[in-house]
């Protein structure tokens, strides 16, 4: 089975899938951490986030690696390079959307994570998992909240690094990643035919979870009664 969770920065895709593929015992695939390696290695080499060719060479060349943990986020390596920290720093967090823009860019990911999720059990998410990446997955999910509560909380996960931004700065790049992401012509951010809509603003990750081992184990049952 495949879950699909898309959905803008700072819906809590991250946490709830990570605690789904926990629940539901399947692989964990944040496709959001292989585009921000990619960003991190562009910056690191000076390569440009409008430089769509180069970054595209980049994405084929030094494919990112996810290493799952049974605890916690899984590991992320690019060129030889432990970032799992690295990829979540604000100058990364800037560029990462125009970075992520480029269909060359785009082709090559998503072709690494369809290899990736074909085979076995996972719970993958995004911004286009259930549109480009695996439009047939089981159960899709386009999980969202307001802007406002989305720089709440991107706020405080800043904070819990040590660095401190106003709120009106976090809601503004927010805003910024949110055009960006859906107004890209490769890939724009955009709900899934056939997805679940989840508002998350006044829900906790363990109640969206909830909500999605429901769907998912509702689509196990179908499946089996083959009444889907």
């Amino acid at each position: 089975m495949i879950v699909a969770i898309d959905g803008p920065a700072g819906a809590g895709k991250s946490t709830v899938a990570r605690a789904l593929a926990r629940r539901l015992g399947v692989a964990h695939l944040d496709t959001g951490a292989m585009y921000r390696a990619l960003t991190w290695l562009a910056i690191s080499r000076g390569v440009r986030p409008d430089a769509g060719e180069e970054l595209a060479a980049l994405a084929r060349e030094h494919p990112a690696v996810l290493e799952p943990r049974a605890e916690g986020p899984g590991r992320v390596w690019i060129a030889g390079r432990q970032v799992t920290e690295a990829i979540r720093a604000p100058e990364v967090t800037a560029l990462v959307s125009e970075v992520s823009a480029h269909p060359g860019v785009r082709a090559a990911m998503v072709e690494a994570q369809r290899a990736l999720m074909s085979e076995g059990d996972w719970v993958s998410e995004g911004r286009d998992v259930g549109t480009a990446v695996w439009p047939a997955a089981a159960v899709k999910v386009f999980l969202t909240a307001s802007p406002e509560e989305r720089a709440r909380r991107r706020r405080e996960e800043l904070r819990a690094q040590g660095i401190e931004l106003s709120y009106e700065d976090v809601l503004a790049d927010v805003l910024r990643r949110d055009r960006l992401d859906s107004t890209r012509e490769a890939s724009p951010l955009q709900i899934a035919d056939g997805a679940v809509v989840i508002d998350s603003s006044a829900l906790d990750a363990e109640a969206v979870v909830d909500l999605v081992a429901r769907l998912a184990a509702e689509t196990r049952a179908a499946e089996r009664t083959g009444s889907r």
